[in-house]
């Protein structure tokens, strides 16, 4: 019974792997161009986030730190087996890939190896973006190369970097998304050429480029002023007529490598510095502190951060009024421990419907994570915000 449920699962993946494949020889359709972010008829903003797929070459490259009984038929394509269910379960409205999407060493060819990893969000024909991670660049492609790349594919949102600060800002892949109001067909148009949640992805680099400090890089001084400005920039016109709306609208930021405040958390028997998930190995964060959380508590409007790179941490913890979140691992071409499901992050905004039916702002930010076993099971569920206006 067992190898009749092995060789099921084979011939599923193969299956799958062949209609993927078959999505890269047809032509980009029309409808492949990005399309304006916004809420749901539900009042419902849903991303799910996709951390250290850690694609290689596909159906040749083996799996690491799996059961015994899983090893000899996993691969790459129960990554993307795992991505083609996530999808289908959760119907996200948009999916953020936090970096190490590929595992450079390994890669015979990047072009194809990003375009087999991203195919499962493309086939779905959901928008997607990216930020890359410290391992991507590890084969023939330069960061700036495999941001061009990623930024030609079908459905994505992605960007190289902002046209406004692309003469002056760091790294490749910083760019910003406004997710607006639910469209006047779907509700009341009140809010629906506002922005009503910011999200904001960077560049967390790779390796420092500074002899003197080994390690990790990190979130440069221009990428915070880019964020600085964009993030006041986008205030006032949360404020601005018309439909003008009072304080500031609440973001989130995704990339790679984590800040040197995750430390913060470094026992989960603390009651003071609580979290929400597991904490299986330390924090891989630079060991330079470039300051950009204090960036960001003094801007005030993001509520999450969400990264990968720690494989075998999954977990939320509230610092300062923000929350600092992993998403676990999703690859089975990366590390991990054998028996704890490679997994991925969700995250709902809700908005608040008025008096009078109309959607206002956003009311509450909560989060879960999906596990890859049979029962696709929803863990850890929690609210990261509630709007104490609302």
């Amino acid at each position: 019974m067992a190898d009749n449920r092995r060789r099921r699962s084979l011939f599923h993946i193969s299956l799958l792997s062949a209609s993927l494949l078959c999505l890269f020889l047809s032509p980009i359709p029309a409808s492949a161009q990005p399309r304006k972010l916004r809420f749901d008829a539900n009042g419902e903003f849903k991303i799910l986030q996709v951390a250290d797929m850690h694609f290689a070459n596909g159906a040749t490259t083996r799996c690491l730190n799996v059961l015994p009984a899983q090893m000899d038929h996993c691969s790459d394509l129960n990554t993307t087996a795992f991505l083609s269910r996530l999808i289908a379960a959760e119907k996200p409205d948009l999916i953020v890939f936090t970096g190490d999407n590929i595992y450079g060493p390994h890669v015979k060819d990047p072009v194809k190896s990003l375009n087999a990893a991203f195919a499962p969000a493309i086939a779905s024909k959901t928008p997607w973006v990216a930020v890359l991670g410290n391992h991507d660049q590890e084969s023939t492609l330069s960061r700036q190369e495999l941001m061009k790349h990623i930024v030609t594919l079908p459905y994505t949102l992605s960007q190289v970097n902002p046209p406004e600060a692309a003469h002056y800002i760091d790294g490749f892949g910083n760019y910003n998304l406004q997710v607006h109001g639910a469209a006047a067909a779907a509700a009341d148009s009140f809010l629906q050429n506002k922005s009503l949640l910011n999200l904001y992805f960077l560049d967390s680099g790779d390796y420092s480029k500074v002899p003197s400090i080994k390690g990790y890089d990190w979130i440069k001084t221009s990428q915070q002023l880019w964020f600085n400005n964009t993030s006041k920039n986008l205030q006032r016109e949360y404020n601005a007529e018309p439909n003008a709306q009072e304080g500031v609208a609440p973001g989130l930021a995704y990339f790679h490598i984590p800040l040197p405040e995750y430390w913060t958390f470094d026992s989960m028997n603390d009651s003071e510095n609580a979290t929400k998930g597991d904490r299986l190995e330390p924090t891989s964060s630079a060991r330079t502190n470039s300051g950009f959380f204090r960036t960001l508590v003094g801007r005030g409007d993001v509520k999450g951060v969400f990264v990968g790179h720690d494989h075998n941490n999954d977990f939320c913890g509230e610092l300062k009024g923000v929350n600092l979140c992993y998403g676990g691992v999703a690859g089975y071409h990366a590390y991990g421990f054998s028996g704890w499901d490679r997994r991925a992050r969700v995250v709902v905004a809700d908005l608040n419907k008025n008096r009078d039916g109309k959607w206002g702002g956003v009311k509450s930010i909560r989060t879960w994570k999906r596990l890859d076993n049979q029962d696709l099971s929803r863990v850890d569920a929690q609210f990261l915000w509630n709007n104490p206006g609302n």
